[in-house]
């Protein structure tokens, strides 16, 4: 038969070992939670930087069309022709027939 005796010192010692084992295993879930939230702010960081830079552009892309009216076809013009002083492979002006009947 089985002594009852035996049991005790088993118990014993497995008792603080699986209080051990779990408050060990408490700080990794803890620590797995922290860095996650880590990355998740980080992520959500970038992706307000993100968000910023083209809500700048946007504004900026508003302002030329609403200040200076819709003088857009002109403005790019104004930067092909400057490419082009720059560096003559760079592009084709847009209004290439236009240019030779004027």
């Amino acid at each position: 038969m089985w002594d009852w005796a035996y049991l005790i010192p088993i118990l014993g010692v497995s008792i603080p070992i699986v209080a051990i084992w779990t408050t060990h295993q408490r700080k990794l879930a803890e620590m797995q939670v922290s860095t996650t939230a880590d990355a998740t702010a980080e992520k959500a960081a970038q992706y307000a930087a993100q968000v910023q830079r083209l809500e700048d552009r946007v504004q900026v892309l508003e302002r030329i069309v609403t200040d200076r009216g819709y003088d857009i076809a002109t403005q790019i013009e104004a930067l092909r022709d400057t490419r082009k002083v720059e560096d003559p492979d760079s592009g084709v002006p847009l209004n290439i027939a236009r240019r030779e009947q004027a």
